[in-house]
């Protein structure tokens, strides 16, 4: 199959690249920085230059391909700029759907992020279904919702837009910002990372890198045009999380519970002086309020509709704390 993909140097991205090339299909990236170092056997895919706010370049490179992945996003907290998490979320679906539709591509599968479709309430479970009762937290949750029913808004023109959900990932792959948990294990392996936020009563949905990339690749073939997917793993508070982290690493870390209060004053902080160098924080408060919310998922119909499989947290755990030993001691 001729494949199209955006955002493939992220962590996502990265691991869905490795695995088509794998099945032999034939790829096309989308980079910046053509460059830059990458998980995969370069030599295996087509590497255009340019970005998403290319569209000229969008159009010419996706002709001939029968579907493109949409993986570029600004995932940050945070941008010096407060405008170009818009940009990139919104606008810059707008220009890969367009293009696709100009280069006579017939299905794209865009990544999305189950944080838009809000927050448990109540022990409410949430799935494709649901509508946030409350504002989203972050802006990239606002940006991406926005983003989705502009892609939705696609399917009118006939084109197949399928979106898939993704929750919080972990698992061997490029250490970018989305992939911080991968970091936050590497840090407790490491003792560096003791902290356990709040009480560790908050709930939220991990899953496995393998899974998600399984999942776009059962969206791209299996998906129902206008359909959304959550793609995700396992529900778990913060404090069953750290104590299976610490069973299959081997290391039992005194743990630190930090009141919420506290952390929120020591991220306005380092926020404070991010801004006055220029440069993102690791975290904001926006981000942290999301993270102390209860986010029990549903990945109900990704499993009937797509054939998708979860990996239970203990085992992908065992295998990314394998992988961390072997490459980042």
């Amino acid at each position: 199959m001729k494949i199209f993909l955006t955002g493939g140097s992220g962590f996502i991205g990265s691991r869905l690249t490795e695995r088509l090339i794998n099945e032999d299909h034939d790829v096309t990236l989308l980079l910046r920085d053509p460059g830059k170092d990458l998980w995969f056997d370069r030599n295996k895919v087509r590497i255009v230059t340019g970005d998403i706010f290319d569209t000229g370049i969008l159009a010419k490179e996706m002709k001939g391909c029968e579907v493109v992945f949409h993986l570029a996003a600004y995932t940050k907290p945070w941008s010096k700029d407060p405008e170009l998490p818009y940009r990139v979320n919104v606008t810059g679906t707008i220009n890969v759907l367009s293009a696709a539709i100009e280069a006579g591509v017939k299905r794209v599968v865009m990544t999305s992020s189950c944080g838009t479709f809000g927050y448990s309430y109540n022990g409410s479970v949430v799935n494709e279904l649901t509508v946030p009762e409350n504002p989203l937290c972050t802006v990239y949750e606002r940006t991406k919702a926005e983003a989705e029913q502009k892609a939705l808004g696609f399917c009118s023109r006939g084109i197949d837009v399928i979106i898939v959900n993704p929750s919080r990932l972990y698992g061997p792959g490029v250490l970018t910002s989305g992939n911080s948990l991968t970091r936050i294990i590497r840090g407790y392996v490491r003792g560096t990372w003791r902290i356990i936020p709040g009480k560790g009563t908050a709930v939220g949905n991990y899953v496995f890198i393998d899974d998600v990339v399984d999942g776009h690749i059962k969206a791209a073939i299996r998906g129902v045009t206008g359909e959304k997917y959550i793609l995700g793993g396992e529900n778990l508070s913060f404090s069953a999380l750290f104590k299976i982290i610490g069973e299959e690493s081997g290391r039992k870390r005194r743990m630190i519970r930090f009141p919420l209060a506290a952390i929120r004053d020591i991220i306005r902080l380092i926020r404070l002086g991010s801004r006055f160098l220029g440069i993102s924080p690791p975290i904001t408060e926006e981000w942290i309020d999301k993270y102390m919310k209860d986010t029990v998922i549903s990945s109900d119909k990704a499993v009937s509709v797509l054939g998708y499989k979860i990996t239970p947290f203990r085992q992908g755990v065992r295998k990314t704390v394998e992988w961390l030993m072997t490459n980042h001691r």
